[in-house]
């Protein structure tokens, strides 16, 4: 039976709308149409531009009958093309699966079939991998290629390039926004222990709360300069393409993972955030003298997996970098666990990276 905090209360378009990443994208657009966006070599893509690029692919999707609960597959390294996916596919009401680059055809083959790809937008340097596990696939999707400027190698697989599949596509398409936040957003595949890969569901609900959850743990500051160097197809990015667009922040996106790119990057485009795994780190502290540049403004670093040698984190300081290192796994969206920096910690330089080692660690007395 109801009472009076109930009676006459149902939840209605005035009172709810459910939660869902794309209206950080609509916000962005609208508050900030002119600040940069992406930036991917000579391409810079402004908020307006950005939210209606987005708004052709889902509008494209939906021509060529893509719909709710549709799987869009992408096999992309970091480039404006699957950033753009992270909203476009769900603006048309399908299912992202970020494909990890690094696996064999066979495995492609798999994730293909088992996720039901309707389409398969792919960059042509994957080509090589991507050709024959298309022959081995039982599910046939429509192939876009991602013919990228900036990639070195590859042939074109598919019926047309991403372009003119956008340029089919309505940059005033009206997005289908869910009607229930528990609708899936994402599909990302989990290698785990034993068998084929498991396919973990993300719902809009998540995405954008991790979203939040990023922007929170790593005190992100009104339009932030992220670096693109965690690939997107892993947890969606950490489910960074969301975080840094609900900031209105600058996507930077970076093809390959290597030191003097990375330098460079930080260099010209002021860069003041970026993630990577230990190894990324390690590459940074090792790179070449000739590579290296010299930091002027403050970046800041987030790490996860295997806890960071203190060593490595130490050097990252002197750097320039100052390192929060965060545990997740693929069915948590990326990170869930954070180490919360005590500032007490700073006057004990000799602990400052063991400390920083440790995911998460509780505060003693």
């Amino acid at each position: 039976m109801g009472n009076s905090y109930t009676l006459d209360l149902d939840r209605n378009a005035a009172n709810h709308a459910p939660l869902t990443p794309l209206g950080f994208l609509e916000r962005a657009a609208a508050v900030h149409p002119d600040r940069v966006a992406v930036i991917h070599g000579e391409r810079r893509y402004s908020w307006a531009e950005s939210a209606a690029r987005c708004r052709r692919l889902a509008s494209a999707l939906q021509r060529h009958g893509i719909g709710k609960n549709d799987t869009v597959a992408v096999m992309a390294p970091n480039v404006p093309e699957l950033f753009e996916a992270h909203f476009g596919v769900p603006m048309a009401g399908a299912v992202l699966n970020a494909l990890n680059t690094r696996l064999d055809a066979a495995t492609i083959a798999f994730i293909l079939d088992h996720a039901e790809a309707k389409i398969l937008i792919t960059d042509r340097e994957f080509a090589p991998v991507v050709e024959p596990a298309l022959a081995q696939a039982n599910q046939k999707p429509l192939v876009i290629d991602i013919d990228d400027e900036l990639a070195t190698s590859g042939k074109l697989l598919g019926r047309m390039n991403y372009e003119q599949f956008i340029a089919e596509g309505d940059p005033s398409f009206a997005s289908n926004e869910p009607a229930d936040e528990w609708d899936a957003i994402a599909l990302n595949y989990t290698s785990g222990t034993t068998g084929n890969p498991k396919g973990v569901v993300y719902h809009h609900r998540g995405a954008y709360l991790n979203a939040i959850g990023n922007a929170l743990a790593w005190s992100l500051p009104h339009h932030p300069i992220y670096l693109w160097t965690l690939p997107m197809f892993h947890c969606n990015g950490w489910c960074f393409p969301w975080t840094i667009t609900a900031l209105a922040g600058t996507h930077v996106c970076l093809r390959r993972v290597e030191a003097g790119a990375i330098f460079a990057a930080i260099e010209r485009e002021k860069v003041s955030h970026l993630c990577g795994a230990p190894v990324v780190m390690n590459m940074l502290l090792n790179a070449p003298a000739a590579q290296r540049r010299d930091i002027k403004h403050p970046i800041a670093m987030m790490t996860a997996g295997s806890a960071p040698p203190a060593a490595v984190l130490e050097g990252l300081e002197g750097l320039g970098f100052s390192v929060t290192h965060v545990y997740g796994l693929t069915e948590t969206y990326g990170p869930a666990v954070v180490n919360d920096w005590n500032e007490e910690w700073n006057a004990r330089p000799c602990r400052r990276g063991r400390s920083r080692a440790s995911p998460a660690r509780r505060r003693r007395s």
